[in-house]
C-alpha cells in the first residue's frame, strides 16, 4: 500500500492534471475578485460551455471503434447510472431522517444529493484524468437527465411533471450529442460504409464517423470540446468570488450534506462495486470505478438549486449547499483522486 502511495504522489502526469483543475478554478477566482469577468461572465461561459463545448465532447467520445469489450463497459456504466440514481432516491430517506418533520427540507436535500453537477464538474474533470471515460460518463448521465428532469423537478416543485421539462430533457444539446454519438458508435458497423484513407492504406468506415470521414470538420470539434473543462473550471471560480462564505459555513445542514455527498457516497458506491466484483455479480474494471467515483462526487447540480429557488422550497439553504459543497468538492478533490489513485496502483479492479 505504501508503494501505491510513493506512486501516486510521483506521477508527475497525475499531479498535473489535478493541479490544472485546482489553479484554474483559482485563476477563475482571482478573475471574478478582480472584477475582470463580472458575474453575468461568469453565467456566460457556463452557457457556453454547456452549449458548445459539453456537447462536442460527448458526442466526440463516441468516434472510435467498437469492441466486445467498450461496449460491455458502456453498457456497465448505462446500468449503473439508473441503478445509481434510483438507489440514491431511496437511500436518501435514511441519509437524512432526522428531517422528516420538515418536508421542505428533507426534499431538498434529498434532491440536491440525488443529483450531482455530474455535467459541469465531473465529466470536466473525467476528461483531463482519464480521456478515455469521457465516453462511459457520457452514457452514465443518460439516467441522470432522465431523473433529473422528471423526478427531481416533481419532488422540488410539489407538482406533475410538465411539458416544458420533458422538451428540456429530450431537446439539451447535451442530451442529443450523447445518444447521436451513442447510436453512431453501437450501430457504426450496420451503417453505409464509405472508403477513407488509413495510416496504413484505404480502410472502410460508417459515413458518420466524424473523426475519419471529414477530419476537417471534427478538428473544429475538437477544438471546442478541449475548451470545456478551462471554462467550466474559470466559470466556477467566478462563481465562488462573487458570494459570502461566511453563511454558507455557519449552516450545519449544508455541512452534513457535504459529508454524505462528497464523501460518503463516492466511497460507498466504490466499496460496492469492490464486492460485486470480487463475488463476480458485477464485476467491473478501474475506468467503470473512476469515472462512476468522480460523477458521484460532485456538489449539487445547478438546475436541482435552480427547481429550488424557483419554487421556494428552503431557496437559501440550497444556496448555501451549493457554495459550501463546491468550495469542500475543490479541497477534497487532490485528497480522493490520490485514494483512488492508489486503488488503481493496488491492483484492486
Amino acid at each position: 500500500m505504501l508503494e501505491a502511495i510513493q506512486s501516486v504522489l510521483t506521477d508527475q502526469a497525475f499531479i498535473g492534471a489535478v493541479s490544472t483543475s485546482v489553479l484554474i478554478i483559482l485563476l477563475g477566482y482571482f478573475l471574478g475578485r478582480k472584477g475582470i469577468i463580472s458575474p453575468a461572465g461568469g453565467k456566460m461561459l457556463a452557457k457556453l460551455v454547456l452549449t458548445a463545448a459539453l456537447p462536442f465532447l460527448a458526442f466526440n467520445s463516441f468516434m472510435q471503434n467498437i469492441d466486445p469489450e467498450s461496449l460491455r463497459q458502456g453498457m456497465n456504466l448505462l446500468v449503473l447510472g439508473f441503478v445509481f440514481h434510483i438507489a440514491l432516491i431511496f437511500l436518501t430517506k435514511v441519509f437524512y431522517i432526522k428531517y422528516r418533520g420538515n418536508v421542505d427540507k428533507s426534499d431538498i436535500l434529498r434532491v440536491l444529493t440525488v443529483f450531482g453537477s455530474t455535467t459541469f464538474f465531473g465529466i470536466p474533470i473525467i476528461a483531463v484524468l482519464y480521456p478515455e471515460g469521457v465516453l462511459g460518463a457520457s452514457i452514465f448521465n443518460i439516467g441522470y437527465r432522465v431523473f433529473l428532469y422528471s423526478y427531481g423537478y416533481i419532488v422540488t416543485s410539489g407538482l406533475k411533471m410538465k411539458r416544458e421539462n420533458i422538451k428540456e430533457m429530450i431537446l439539451n444539446p447535451i442530451v442529443i450529442a450523447t445518444l447521436l454519438g451513442m447510436l453512431i458508435w453501437i450501430f457504426q458497423d450496420s451503417l453505409p460504409q464509405v472508403t477513407v484513407a488509413g495510416a496504413e492504406g484505404p480502410i472502410q468506415a460508417a459515413f458518420a464517423r466524424v473523426d475519419l470521414v471529414a477530419p476537417w470538420l471534427f478538428r473544429p470539434m475538437t477544438t471546442l470540446a478541449g475548451l470545456a473543462s478551462p471554462l467550466a473550471w474559470i466559470s466556477i471560480g467566478v462563481t465562488l468570488s462573487q458570494v459570502k462564505v461566511q453563511e454558507a459555513a455557519a449552516s450545519k445542514e449544508s455541512w452534513y450534506y457535504s459529508v454524505i455527498k462528497l464523501i460518503v457516497i463516492p466511497l460507498g458506491v466504490t466499496g460496492i462495486l469492490f464486492l460485486t466484483t470480487v463475488t463476480g455479480i458485477f464485476p467491473v474494471d478501474f475506468l467503470t470505478v473512476a469515472v462512476t467515483f468522480l460523477m458521484a462526487m460532485t456538489p449539487p447540480a445547478t438546475v436541482a438549486v435552480a427547481f429550488s429557488i424557483s419554487s421556494d422550497r428552503e431557496a437559501v439553504l440550497s444556496s448555501n449547499i451549493s457554495l459550501l459543497a463546491t468550495i469542500v468538492t475543490v479541497i477534497l478533490l487532490p485528497i480522493m483522486l490520490i485514494i483512488l489513485q492508489v486503488i488503481n496502483s493496488a491492483g484492486i479492479f
